[in-house]
């Protein structure tokens, strides 16, 4: 499986640009842009069949926009003028990852719980409750785990979060989107190595149409 990782950095005085990246809708904006990169026709699990995830990042230099798939975006579909973009296959460093190896990591996730329908009759609790703080960090390292890494460090930064409508008209004018956001940064060791690189192809947690759940990886020099 080839795995690609694409850097767009938007020209703010773009117009479609500032459109996908500013006001409520922008999640959904800036996942239908990017989608519009991919072939048409694929139905409605087309973000899993293409192995779709990104990340806006905020940096000194302005918005960057991290796109992970396992089939290469086609940069021409862009509108004229929306930005610079650079596209380089992910799997020498996939190919890379060893036991024991020390990585960075960053991941921007939707951290939440599922109680079981007896608590949530108990004490009045949704489906799906999001999580915070030490809530958060503790719901982190067991994805961690989960993913083949073992985590040495952690830092935590909650991010606004995603709400916007799933639609325009009809049925999905009314459904509302709803991602509770952080971002998890620091450093691991990897325990498994295969199970790491399913898990960034996979994507973690939920929101992932909408820039939860890429996790991103790069060697350290040193870990504890």
């Amino acid at each position: 499986m080839n795995v690609w990782l694409t850097r767009i950095i938007p020209d703010p005085r773009n117009r479609a640009a500032g459109q996908d990246l500013t006001g409520s809708g922008s999640a959904v904006h800036l996942h239908r842009r990017l989608m519009s990169m991919f072939p048409d026709g694929l139905g409605s699990d087309a973000r899993a069949k293409l192995g779709v995830l990104f990340r806006a990042e905020d940096t000194p230099a302005g918005t960057h926009i991290l796109l992970q798939s396992t089939y290469e975006p086609d940069t021409a579909r862009l509108p004229d003028g929306y930005g610079t973009v650079l596209s380089r296959p992910l799997d020498p460093l996939l190919d890379a990852l060893r036991a024991g190896l020390a990585v960075r990591y960053r991941c921007v996730a939707s951290p939440v719980r599922k109680p079981g329908a007896t608590t949530r009759a108990a004490y009045g609790l949704p489906a799906v409750v999001a999580l915070g703080g030490a809530a958060a960090d503790e719901w982190w390292a067991r994805q961690a785990e989960t993913c083949g890494l073992r985590p040495a460090t952690l830092t935590s930064l909650p991010l606004d979060s995603i709400r916007a409508q799933r639609g325009r008209s009809g049925p999905a004018a009314q459904q509302r989107i709803r991602h509770n956001r952080t971002r998890f940064d620091g450093t691991a060791t990897i325990t498994d190595p295969d199970l790491l690189r399913a898990k960034i192809v996979e994507g973690i947690g939920r929101g992932k149409a909408y820039g939860c759940g890429l996790l991103s990886i790069a060697p350290a020099r040193a870990v504890g």
